[in-house]
């Protein structure tokens, strides 16, 4: 947990040193032409982001809750959590569980956050998969990126199927023996929650096949209409892109942030990550750079918006009654 905030600063350090290369003053002329566009940029798309993200925790659920405003601001409230602190994008699921635990016995609630983590990094190899053959015909075979994405690619099968695999081998039942082994001794009950958990993941993935491919789909849509952002910017600045152009620019950036979940918001990766692909394409650097920043505003919109929404569950759970004894559902 140390390395994580040398990790933020070296992050931040990066990008000064972009934008003093690709030039400040170009960076700041890209913001005066936004303009009041930056207003638009800030809620669409990633407004239809979110609602097919939140759909697709949804469907990773054993049995749905009822309220999907709740649903929404749960998820609101998480990703604020994974996008502002550094807790390598897993910080915010426990708020999620906490916050649907008036709503969902907290072991549905887990077993959905974990669940619905799989099927959006499931989502996000797809996403890479379907970038490298759009840009197959975009980009040399032999060129440097498409051999970096057919690479990054390998790397997130790999590292899926190991999650997945570690999931159906029961992770909660053998971390918490594992946590016994070092002298932190759950106690019987919570090393059964645990050991329920993993029978409850075991039932999902086998029981709701559909449901979970539905999510997947879900998530890979999600993926797919955030690329329109980088069409809208790069359009507002007067940069002609296509939109199979943004799609594969996307794909790239959806798999820079999956390698470098370890840094917090991932940021000076995805930062040099879009001025390099951006140069790849032959479109100028400081377009890249400019809408990685323009990104950066944007999600401090929606941190704000999770962390209200954060705010009023919490104040209105507090006149609801928990249903963690609800553990069996019909």
């Amino acid at each position: 947990m140390r390395l994580r905030p040398v990790l933020f600063v070296a992050g931040a350090a990066v990008v000064a040193w972009l934008i003093v290369r690709v030039g400040p003053g170009e960076v700041w002329q890209a913001f005066r032409t936004l303009s009041w566009r930056l207003a638009v940029i800030a809620v669409f798309p990633t407004g239809v982001v979110v609602a097919l993200d939140t759909l697709g925790w949804r469907l990773a659920f054993p049995t749905p809750p009822r309220r999907l405003g709740r649903l929404l601001g749960a998820r609101l409230a998480g990703d604020a959590v994974n996008l502002s602190t550094p807790t390598a994008s897993v910080g915010g699921e426990p708020v999620k569980v906490h916050l649907l635990m008036r709503e969902v016995p907290a072991r549905d609630a887990l077993v959905s956050v974990i669940a619905d983590k799989t099927t959006g990094v499931v989502a996000q190899s797809l996403m890479l998969a379907a970038g490298l053959v759009v840009g197959a015909g975009l980009l040399p075979a032999r060129g440097s990126l498409f051999l970096a994405m057919a690479g990054l690619l390998a790397v997130e099968v790999l590292c899926v199927g190991g999650f997945i695999a570690v999931q159906l081998g029961g992770i909660g039942g053998r971390g918490g023996r594992l946590l016994a082994r070092l002298g932190i001794a759950l106690g019987p009950e919570r090393q059964a929650a645990l050991e329920g958990v993993d029978v409850a993941l075991r039932s999902l993935y086998a029981g709701r096949r559909r449901r979970l491919a539905a999510s997947v789909l879900c998530h890979f849509l999600a993926f797919a209409v955030a690329t329109l952002e980088i069409y809208l910017v790069a359009t507002f600045l007067g940069v002609a892109v296509s939109p199979a152009t943004a799609f594969v620019i996307g794909a790239v950036g959806t798999a820079v942030r999956f390698v470098s979940f370890m840094v917090p918001g991932s940021l000076g990766a995805l930062e040099g990550g879009h001025v390099a692909v951006f140069t790849a394409f032959g479109l100028p650097g400081a377009v890249g750079l400019s809408y990685s920043l323009v990104r950066r505003l944007r999600e401090i919109f929606w941190i704000t918006l999770g962390f209200g929404a954060w705010a009023v569950l919490h104040r209105s759970a507090a006149q609801e009654p928990f249903v963690e004894m609800r553990t069996e559902r019909p």
